[in-house]
């Protein structure tokens, strides 16, 4: 049995990982699903850290695995204890004391953003569109939930810099959704190789892949 710790991306609702949970609980793992603070002002990324170290409790070598903004939460909590592996969903992946707020624009995440939608024929110029960038590709009852119910993501931690020093010495995967209209996945390939010198996997699905596919996210999660 391995404990599988989901870790949310902005927001902070641990809803979003409802499917993949039940998936690898069913298959006879352990899985902590953790909902973090995110529309407290009071909270930044310490905070979120401190909620996913609490969570884990006394288990041992858990296996991390992050969507989206939870890849700057991971790192820290992979700092404050063993862990035996990371695995990035479609995630921002930090360097050492990197703000929130710079991460966009040190990446090329905007261009690279806007180079896909023309590419495939969308107006780069158009208002956010949260339908299209998250959820062209969940089922609709899941949308219509996820958007009622959704929670406000605070700026508090935007300002706060990713506390560790250096990622451990232990398996990091990068899982990019083939279809993500956020964080392209060449732009995820990119990233990955940059800042961790490892090679993206392709998985199906966009942004939101933990409810669009979440039997073959949980299938790559599951070999970690």
């Amino acid at each position: 049995m391995t404990t599988f710790v989901l870790i949310p991306g902005g927001g902070g609702d641990a809803w979003y990982w409802h499917l993949v949970e039940a998936e690898l609980t069913r298959r006879g793992h352990d899985v902590v699903n953790v909902d973090l603070p995110a529309d407290d002002e009071k909270a930044g990324l310490r905070e979120y850290a401190d909620v996913v170290d609490a969570a884990v409790g006394e288990r041992t070598d858990p296996i991390l695995v992050a969507l989206s903004m939870g890849g700057f939460t991971a790192a820290m909590v992979a700092a404050r204890r063993p862990v035996s592996a990371i695995v990035f969903v479609n995630a921002m992946i930090p360097l050492p004391g990197e703000k929130l707020e710079d991460w966009g624009e040190a990446t090329g995440q905007s261009a690279a953003q806007r180079e896909q939608s023309v590419r495939e024929g969308r107006d780069p110029d158009a208002d956010f569109d949260l339908r299209a960038a998250f959820f062209h590709d969940v089922p609709a009852d899941l949308t219509e939930y996820a958007l009622s119910h959704d929670r406000d993501q605070s700026e508090r931690a935007f300002g706060d810099r990713c506390e560790f020093e250096a990622w451990p010495s232990v398996p990091i995967r990068v899982l990019a959704g083939r279809d993500d209209h956020l964080f392209p996945a060449e732009f995820q390939r990119r990233v990955a190789h940059e800042r961790l010198g490892v090679e993206a996997e392709l998985v199906p699905g966009g942004h939101l892949a933990p409810l669009s596919h979440p039997v073959e996210l949980a299938d790559r999660v599951e070999r970690s």
